[in-house]
């Protein structure tokens, strides 16, 4: 599934540095081979075999900045047409063959570039290379109009996705249109203007194909466990005969400069709190000024030092969150600063709070600290950018491309450490003091009084809801002619023995305070990853105060008995280390990220975390604010109106999973610090407790950094309540949210099942596979690719030690509701009826095979540790799951189906358009259709305006 913005790794954005490691730092690089084919195709190759994996990755030198005014979205549009078929792979056989090797592929468009790529057992390396080099010289003869009508309607259902049906999701679109001018090649979103969408042609397509996907314009990286020799040969036969195409001139650099300043509002559908965002040009990527520009950015709005924390949240509490960031880009940049108000608080004070944080920056100035503050975490993020094969292949596509060299990353480390305080403070006065910007103002409905002054109303276009008419296209029933090849490309290659499964050695013991303690020594990289998994979480709320629990977890964080919230965020970021802590329906859960060297320092902030919490009441206070306000702001999110409504109905009110874990405005406001200190003393316990870590050190040096914990964090007795599963549910009952004017409608259809501790969940995972347990899942082929209603559609099983949920679920044109709905019950129903062999062959590949990619990253190795020690799970688990997947026939998998999947017995939940969607749902054979409010309580229908 193809998505808008690819994640390239950037140095300059995921790293930064220790200036006592300073000059380690500056040597740290990626060995690569690189050379070009004579067609113009730049080959990048980088041996890795700590893992049985490749990885491919193909960047093309064309993203949205190629496109022009009334032909739009063109770069992302293509980018799924790629994921069709080519001359001789057939229709949607892309994800399939991919997924049937044991493999994951995807791809992503943004401003500056289009990249694909897969992740393989290193015995389909050929598999890819003649996927990806058949899209890349054999496809357009296949672009048919039925496949690019079906890709419209898919890209379109994108748009009104992420943007649409969100809050203040045209936000974008009002800047880039205002502060780039007509024609310029940021002036418009990568998705693309709708009504573009809608006129594009297959000849428009053909056109831009043509001039921009041939291997004159195109990266191609391969990482891996491979043989040279062989991959060079690879690469020769598969890509070494297509044509060069047109040549593509590089961009010139266009910056831009504001005459004036622009200001703009919008009554944004879904807001329930107003958000400003006020944004300045800037210039293109990896210049000197763009690094300074970056470092602006931290020391303005990140942590508790930071000058629009300081007045914004601290001072006036109009906020609970600054942001504010520089994004260089290939041929421009802007600097954008984005506040979202607190309750019922006005814009245009932000506003004027913002420039008196840029006051007091100007007055109190920056420190080498600061610098060196910023710089801290580079060696560490570094390293966690290249922990995977496709992390590697991500950062040498994108130098090649940009910089014209995979070696940049070396250069982008040392212009990093060259930035200055001095260089800060030119680039601020240069860029921002007192020059022009764009500033929106995005409100709630009815609310413009909350705007900055004098804001002129945006020209955001809304589409209108009309009503679904499918589009018959007939396509020509003319063979398709075949681009000449010096091999017979129709024949798919022999992917060769998989590799064996290799389950990592791994550790555990306990501790004499009760603690269990599970490790994996992995020595890639010196780093450490670790996860402290307490029980209970959200389970040990009480429903008088649901929300106790994960205020905990934000308070714990604001300090220790001897640092300031202030003086501890600052050790930890001196470190290059990140320390979180966050709450779950049934744990709290602490994780790091360290380098090796470092861990027994993090580990002893830690401690200090978790034995000495300071209970800062005014952090106490900020905190409640903006837990409330991102509770009055998700109510008007459709996703989280599905979960929390969805919750509601299957649990019922009686249990706590009926209940989201931030919990409700009034249980909230109700919340005392002397609750959460009761919740502390009486819930936190090494004897409920269990502690994971991944990385460069064996279990020694592992038990060494914990003796402090051990000997001083005492254990005591902890009970974790048990709530009554009611699972009675005996009929189909439709519930439908309204939502008015939604551009999509949320589905959630489903019903009580069944733990993950129970001898058949995992099973039924497996049977569900084919269902909607991935891509090529049948309610996913269907509703997407073969109807265009949606982005995506998925089915599966969720459970822990408590009964879980299945659930089928999907975001579809608010205009294809009734029919979506329709036919996620039809295929739910049918698939009880079975699946084939085939289908059963690709299920066992897909999740077999898949294996040889499950342990290369320590996060990965970390789940797997906490997936042991939450269920007790023996260290072969996995090989015995492998042993269930290889021996399920097809009378096992139609008995799981029959057993779990009862559509005549499911809720099926809608969160959308009452009045133009809910009519259809009365007379369609439900036993029930009801209407409920956000809180999942029912409303007379004569309440409904329709």
């Amino acid at each position: 599934m193809s998505f808008l913005f690819v994640s390239v790794i950037s140095c300059k954005k995921e790293t930064t540095e220790t200036q006592s490691e300073s000059e380690e730092v500056g040597k740290l690089s990626i060995d690569f081979e690189k050379y070009e084919l004579e067609n113009g195709l730049q080959v990048v190759l980088h041996q890795d075999k700590s893992d049985p994996i490749v990885s491919v990755a193909i960047q093309y030198g064309v993203g949205s900045n190629r496109e022009k005014k009334g032909r739009t979205g063109f770069a992302h549009l293509f980018e799924h047409m790629l994921f069709q078929e080519s001359e001789n792979v057939p229709q949607d056989q892309f994800f399939k063959k991919i997924q049937d090797v044991g493999g994951t592929l995807n791809g992503g468009t943004w401003q500056d570039g289009t990249i694909y790529y897969e992740v393989v057992p290193k015995n389909a390396m050929e598999t890819v290379m003649w996927l990806e080099s058949d899209r890349m010289g054999f496809l357009i003869n296949t672009v048919t109009e039925s496949a690019f009508n079906n890709q419209q309607e898919v890209v379109q259902n994108e748009k009104r996705q992420r943007v649409d049906n969100n809050p203040y999701g045209h936000t974008n679109w009002v800047i880039d249109k205002n502060i780039f001018p007509e024609g310029h090649p940021y002036n418009w979103q990568v998705i693309g203007e709708l009504v573009d969408l809608q006129n594009a042609t297959v000849e428009d397509v053909k056109e831009f194909y043509d001039k921009y996907y041939g291997p004159n314009n195109a990266t191609l990286v391969l990482a891996g466990d491979f043989d040279t020799a062989e991959a060079k040969a690879m690469i020769e036969k598969y890509f070494g005969e297509i044509k060069k195409r047109q040549p593509v001139e590089k961009l010139k650099v266009q910056n831009v400069t504001l005459s004036e300043t622009k200001r703009f509002m919008h009554e944004d559908n879904f807001a329930t709190t107003a958000q400003l965002n006020m944004v300045w040009p800037t210039v293109e990527q990896y210049t000197k000024d763009a690094y300074a520009l970056d470092f602006l950015g931290e020391l303005l709005s990140e942590g508790k030092k930071a000058p629009l924390y300081k007045v914004l949240v601290k001072e006036k509490e109009l906020t609970s969150d600054t942001n504010a960031w520089n994004r260089s880009m290939e041929i421009a940049g802007k600097f954008r600063v984005n506040i979202t108000a607190n309750d019922g608080k006005s814009l245009a004070d932000i506003e004027a709070g913002v420039f008196e944080a840029f006051k007091k920056f100007e007055e109190e100035g920056i420190t080498e600290t600061d610098i060196e503050r910023i710089k801290a975490g580079l060696e560490t993020q570094f390293y966690n950018g290249i922990s995977s094969v496709l992390g590697k292949s991500f950062q040498l596509a994108q130098y090649n491309v940009f910089a014209g060299d995979p070696g940049f990353i070396t250069q982008d480390i040392e212009n990093i450490k060259a930035v200055t305080k001095e260089d800060v403070l030119r680039v601020y006065n240069t860029y921002i003091k007192d020059k022009p910007y764009v500033i929106t103002s995005f409100v709630p409905k009815g609310k413009i009084d909350l705007a900055a002054k004098d804001s002129e109303v945006a020209a955001v276009v809304e589409e209108e809801i009309k009503e679904n008419v499918e589009t018959a296209v007939v396509d020509s029933k003319e063979e398709i002619e075949k681009t000449p090849s010096a091999f017979d490309r129709s024949v798919a290659p022999k992917e060769g023995d998989s590799p064996k499964l290799n389950i990592p050695s791994s550790w555990n013991t306990t501790l004499s305070n009760g603690m269990k303690v599970y490790g994996i020594e992995q020595n890639e990289l010196p780093l450490v990853n670790f996860s402290l998994v307490i029980s209970g979480g959200h389970l040990l709320d009480s429903f008088d105060k649901v929300g106790v629990a994960n205020l905990m977890t934000d308070i714990m964080m604001e300090g220790t008995a001897t640092k300031t919230p202030e003086q501890l965020e600052e050790e930890i970021e001196l470190l290059g280390a990140s320390i979180n802590m966050y709450t779950t329906r049934e744990a709290i859960v602490v994780s790091g990220n360290t380098l090796v060297r470092n861990l027994d320092k993090t580990m002893n902030l830690v401690e200090e975390i978790l034995l000495q919490p300071r209970w800062d009441e005014e952090e106490f206070a900020r905190i409640k604010t903006k837990t409330i306000n991102d509770i009055k702001r998700s109510s008007a999110n459709p996703n989280v109106v599905a979960r929390n409504v969805y919750n509601k109905v299957l649990y019922g009110d009686k249990h706590m999973f009926a209940y989201p874990t931030s919990g409700t405005v009034a249980s909230v406001e109700s919340i005392t610090i002397d609750d959460l200190k009761q919740f502390y003393n009486n819930n936190f316990s090494p004897s409920v407790s269990k502690f994971q870590i991944v990385g460069d050190l064996g279990q020694g040096k592992a038990l060494e950094a914990l003796k402090n914990l051990e000997s001083k964090w005492a254990s005591k007795e902890v009970t974790i309540p048990e709530y009554e599963i009611v699972n009675n549910r005996d009929k189909a009952s439709l519930y439908f949210v309204d939502i008015p004017n939604a551009k999509q409608s949320v589905i959630n259809i489903g019903n009580l099942s069944m733990a993950r501790t129970d001898e058949d969940y995992f099973p039924a995972t497996v049977m569900n596979y084919k269902l909607g347990g991935s891509f090529s899942g049948n309610v996913n082929l269907i509703l997407r690719e073969e109807k265009g209603y949606t982005y995506g559609a998925r089915s599966g099983f969720r459970g822990s030690k408590i009964p879980g949920t299945f659930t089928a679920s999907s975001s579809v044109r608010t205009n294809t509701t009734f029919e979506s709905v329709k036919i996620f019950k039809d295929e739910i129903e049918k698939y009880k009826k079975g699946i084939s062999e085939e289908d059963l062959a690709f299920t066992k590949n897909a999740l077999i095979k898949s294996n040889a990619r499950r342990f290369e990253t320590q996060g990965a190795l970390l789940g797997m540790l906490q997936e042991m020690g939450r269920y007790d799970l023996a260290p072969d688990y996995i090989a015995k799951e492998e042993a269930i997947i290889e021996g399920m026939t097809l009378e096992q998998h139609k008995a799981l189906a029959n057993k779990y999947l009862d559509e005549s017995k499911m809720a099926y939940l809608v969160i959308g358009d009452a009045a133009t969607q809910f009519e259809q749902f009365k007379n369609a054979g439900f036993d029930e259709v009801i209407m409920l409010d956000k809180e999942a309580k029912e409303v007379k229908l004569s309440d409904v305006k329709m």
